[in-house]
């Protein structure tokens, strides 16, 4: 598709549903607390799956198409996209926030603008995989899988959970992949958690202005449970994956024993498939016990490569930034595949700082991959919970990306755990189709 020529122009809602263009207004982009103007050749088409949303009690940002000055837009409320899995964001939605203006819900909001009658966002497409790409899903093979797994596991309360919950309630991708029979098996498996990070998506306080997008896990599964539904997914699905640790869960390695025992179970079943946690790696020494059962790979989460800005996001409970960093050591003593789960924050990821701290990461664990996920998250509130208030010296989220691939060419980009094919072999290979 041939790129743009000259910015879009600025988009605002009237507070009913309706967004219209101002073209009178170039649109912005937003890094750190500031707005910036976007380069031309930054701007995609909105990729299918993204939304629009309107910013109740905010004003767009733009630059005046006569003066060239940045004013705002009087005429509605702030926009901002959403953009779908296996995109980066590039710039967030630019605006000045009135007083009454309530806290965003959990989501990302990547700046947004209009063109030739297209909508487009500032992103990269940083992930071939099309696991999560809502073409791929078909709704009568979903309520047919869901209706014949919980006829085969009828006791079974994680398929349940997964069945009733995730897949029907909130429209997990991989859960409903997970009931089409493919690719990468959700394991939710801890209630509790070991942090109290800002942004948590399963639990708020009862105190807290904002609520979390879905519920919490209310139970801890058994060994058999798991191994129950895994196994067969493992033996059967193309480029079969299992996950332990969602987002409707707590901390899975507050369950480690439970995990250990079930994959030792999972391998005397079968060899097949990789076996991944998705985690705060709170605990080195019970990642290096699920190691020696066979654990294939791990995904880190963390908004920052810095320990005081990882902390204050999310105040961790009997433990520190230090001991993420010694499981993915841990995990890569064993050879296995280490991922950063690394929230993109334009204007907090960029900064010089940030960059130095990540590669400093990447050198001393021998990172494999890391997965450039979206904020999903108020900026204002965020920037305002961690006591982020000043300027920062900023690369730009591509630029940086472009220097990381530069100085690390062996180290992957993604959105998503690999399965072991890709692990093993073609890494690139375009292998869900």
């Amino acid at each position: 598709m041939a790129a743009l020529q000259e910015s879009p122009y600025l988009l605002y809602s009237d507070g009913k549903g309706n967004i219209f263009e101002d073209i009178s207004l170039y649109a912005v982009g937003r890094a750190g607390w500031d707005a910036f103007p976007i380069p031309v050749e930054d701007w995609i088409p909105l990729p299918e799956g993204g939304t629009l949303y309107e910013l109740p009690g905010r004003r767009g940002i733009g630059i005046d198409v006569k003066t060239g000055e940045m004013r705002l837009c009087e005429l509605g409320w702030a926009t901002a996209a959403f953009i779908p899995p296996a995109h980066t964001g590039l710039y967030l939605a630019a605006y000045e926030t009135g007083h009454d203006a309530p806290t965003l819900p959990l989501f990302c909001y990547t700046a947004a603008a209009w063109h030739n009658d297209k909508f487009y966002v500032p992103a990269v497409r940083i992930e071939q995989d099309i696991r999560q790409e809502c073409g791929g899903f078909d709704d009568v093979k979903i309520q047919g899988g869901v209706a014949e797994f919980l006829k085969a596991y009828p006791h079974n309360r994680l398929v349940k959970h997964l069945a009733e919950n995730c897949c029907l309630t909130y429209n997990c991708p991989a859960a409903r992949n997970y009931f089409m029979g493919r690719w990468e098996c959700p394991i939710p498996s801890s209630p509790a958690c070991n942090a109290n990070c800002i942004g948590c998506i399963s639990f708020q306080p009862s105190d807290e202005e904002i609520v979390s997008t879905q519920d919490r896990l209310t139970f801890k599964p058994s060994a058999e449970e798991i191994v129950e539904f895994t196994v067969p997914h493992l033996e059967s699905a193309p480029y079969p994956i299992v996950s332990f640790g969602q987002g409707c869960e707590g901390e899975p390695l507050l369950m480690w024993e439970t995990i250990r025992r079930s994959i030792i179970e999972m391998r005397k079943h079968t060899q097949k498939g990789s076996i991944n946690i998705n985690t705060n790696g709170s605990k080195p020494d019970a990642v290096k016990a699920l190691c020696e059962a066979g654990l294939n790979s791990i995904r880190v989460s963390t908004n920052s490569a810095r320990k005081h800005i990882y902390e204050a996001y999310y105040r961790p409970n009997n433990y520190q930034f230090e001991d993420i960093i010694e499981s993915l050591k841990v995990v890569r003593s064993f050879g296995g595949w280490t991922s950063i789960n690394y929230f993109v924050f334009p204007g907090m990821t960029d900064s010089v700082e940030e960059y130095e701290a990540l590669r400093k990461l990447i050198i001393d664990t021998g990172l494999n991959m890391i997965q450039w996920r979206n904020f999903n998250i108020d900026p204002d509130w965020y920037l305002g919970k961690i006591g982020f208030h000043g300027e920062v010296e900023m690369i730009g989220v591509k630029q940086m990306q472009e220097l990381i691939r530069e100085e690390f060419p062996d180290l992957k980009f993604g959105y998503f755990n690999p399965p072991m094919e890709r692990i093993r072999g073609d890494y690139e290979a375009d292998f869900a189709h």
